[in-house]
């Protein structure tokens, strides 16, 4: 089972204005083949479908641990997509269209089908699929797959942040990019001792450092490229017989963290009443608030 905690992993700046083309390229690190939900995905069903759990408890650690982390890395996208849409519109009456901004942009879903918050899709708007997940059963085949989608999803993250200096789209890629590294190597020292063979003297993929982007320095030196986390205060925690030895690029000590991230609050998104979200009127809310008083055995003010 999985317990939710009402934060983010990091604290995202306010977005000081709204660029919904540059939420739309952001989408691709959502729904896009090597998003954050096909990372989530594959890992979430290879967990629960991995055979031979107890013999291979080291193995199925991580694969279950890094899905818990990227649970909260969707979160983090969708929330990221949302800021940057916020002031794309303006209130006002149907005649008006008060939506003309949206008429313009990339894409038109964000405007006509979600109220101007994130989508289950990609940068042109396809849902995302379900034949993204890859899980043969094979363990072996299985963490190569891993490896290749985090090295894939690390070229996305570096090509979208190239498209957009937004600076909240750029805050969430630069921890992305720290943390899907932390993932590759993962993933490399999972491979070696399954096979034998030194994976990390492939690694960075695409060849430049994380340090070359302005928006991943404060991560690093924070020390979370070498930090995993069991996301669990009581399970996991043999990813310590993987996830040891020293960073091939830095030199650090790996570490494994017990628990969670500390996190930072979720950002509360204001009304919106040109897309009728959510719909509550001031009248509404009075009533809503005296029927919950009335369910609680209080008095109404």
């Amino acid at each position: 089972m999985f317990t939710r905690i009402n934060k983010l992993q990091i604290e995202l700046p306010p977005s000081t204005y709204p660029d919904a083309n540059a939420a739309a390229a952001t989408q691709e690190l959502m729904g896009g083949r090597f998003g954050e939900m096909s990372t989530l995905n594959n890992y979430l069903y290879q967990s629960f479908n991995f055979r031979g759990k107890n013999k291979l408890k080291p193995f199925y650690d991580l694969v279950a641990s890094i899905t818990a982390e990227e649970i909260g890395h969707v979160e983090l996208v969708g929330t990221t997509i949302n800021l940057v849409l916020t002031g794309t519109t303006r209130p006002g009456k149907p005649d008006s269209t008060p939506l003309n901004e949206g008429l313009d942009k990339r894409n038109s879903y964000f405007f006509i089908q979600t109220a101007q918050t994130s989508l289950a899709g990609d940068s042109m708007g396809q849902p995302w699929r379900g034949d993204y997940v890859f899980n043969s059963g094979n363990l072996i085949l299985d963490l190569l797959h891993n490896f290749f989608l985090e090295c894939g999803a690390r070229t996305h993250k570096m090509r979208v942040y190239e498209m957009t200096n937004h600076p909240v789209a750029r805050e969430t890629i630069g921890y992305l990019l720290v943390r899907g590294g932390v993932h590759v190597l993962a993933y490399a020292k999972a491979l070696e001792i399954a096979t034998g063979v030194d994976m990390t003297k492939l690694i960075p993929i695409p060849n430049l450092s994380n340090r070359s982007f302005d928006a991943t320095r404060k991560f690093e030196n924070m020390g979370l490229g070498n930090k995993l986390f069991t996301f669990s205060m009581d399970d996991y925690r043999d990813i310590d017989q993987i996830w040891k030895g020293n960073h091939p690029e830095n030199g650090q000590e790996l570490e494994v963290v017990i628990g969670t991230p500390e996190g930072c609050p979720v950002p509360d998104l204001k009304e919106l009443p040109e897309e009728f979200a959510p719909g509550i009127s001031a009248e509404d809310y009075i009533e809503i608030v005296k029927r919950l008083q009335r369910g609680a055995g209080l008095k109404p003010d």
